[in-house]
């Protein structure tokens, strides 16, 4: 059944008597020395969208070159191999830590080194809280024998993603994007965000197409703001479809404003984090 955006507006009143807690905890597993700025920018967007709190885990090395960017995140620093990716042995210590927090996002800018691939693998099988899988995250999941999860969760596949996710060419998804949108949800018990033209977004059953956004979204690091906006309207407890849908909207009206101001050429992923003010306000 094909959904409308209205049936999701208006945004959510914050309530005056809060604290950080009311607005939901994030924990971000995020990042690498060759990738920190995705962990800045998933990190950012999630805080700008209104979370109250989010934790960056990430590796140790990478800690001093976030926090001199934003003193707005947290963190819990992640051993390391010598080569620079997480060690195996933080797996205890993010299982226990999980659960503290209202959602998990995984992925961005992780890579996908053994040492990742099974650390990532073994929270997908003990997590209880929803859960936000983009980039890295989908990569791994493309590789493993994993089933169906069964937890509240959207993922976040561009086409190639989503195509080593099934095992189809990336030329039949694009000639069918809803179909096989539909068909990724339904394998994995989730909520699918096929990201492109027209993003198609659905949980085996309900399809929403979404409207906004421009060529100014085709820059990376673009992806790692849809997965902090869309992980952030999750933390303030809205439910899994509609995260999705308001997080892509709001995503693609953040760079069709920011475009007006700095062209569609122009425009960063960083920049689309400091119009996220302007789509709330136009949601509102």
């Amino acid at each position: 059944m094909r959904v409308k955006l209205e049936k999701f507006l208006p945004l959510k009143e914050r309530p005056q008597n809060s604290h950080k807690g009311t607005f939901g905890k994030i924990l971000n597993i995020a990042g690498s020395k060759k990738y920190s700025g995705a962990a800045i920018l998933s990190s950012l967007a999630a805080l700008k969208t209104g979370a109250g709190y989010l934790t960056l885990a990430c590796p140790e090395n990478v800690v001093a070159s976030v926090s001199s960017y934003t003193p707005d995140i947290t963190f819990l620093p992640l051993k390391v191999l010598d080569n620079g990716s997480i060690e195996e042995e933080n797996i205890e210590f993010l299982t226990e830590k999980i659960n503290e927090y209202n959602v998990v996002s995984i992925g961005c800018g992780l890579t996908c080194e053994k040492s990742v691939e099974k650390l990532v693998l073994k929270l997908l099988t003990s997590i209880k809280i929803p859960a936000v899988i983009d980039a890295d995250g989908l990569n791994i999941l493309a590789i493993s024998d994993f089933n169906k999860f069964d937890f509240p969760s959207v993922i976040t596949p561009h086409p190639k993603e989503l195509a080593r996710l099934l095992n189809v060419d990336v030329e039949k998804i694009q000639n069918s994007r809803e179909e096989y949108c539909i068909k990724v949800a339904e394998k994995y018990n989730t909520v699918c965000v096929l990201k492109g033209h027209n993003t198609v977004i659905s949980n085996g059953k309900d399809v929403y197409i979404n409207k906004s956004g421009n060529s100014s979204l085709a820059k990376a690091g673009s992806g790692d703001v849809l997965t902090g906006i869309i992980s952030s309207f999750i933390a303030q407890g809205y439910a899994i479809f509609q995260a999705a849908v308001l997080g892509v909207y709001l995503h693609g009206l953040c760079g069709e404003i920011a475009s007006k101001e700095l062209t569609e050429y122009s425009v960063l992923a960083s920049d689309l984090i400091k119009y996220i003010p302007f789509g709330i306000k136009k949601l509102m």
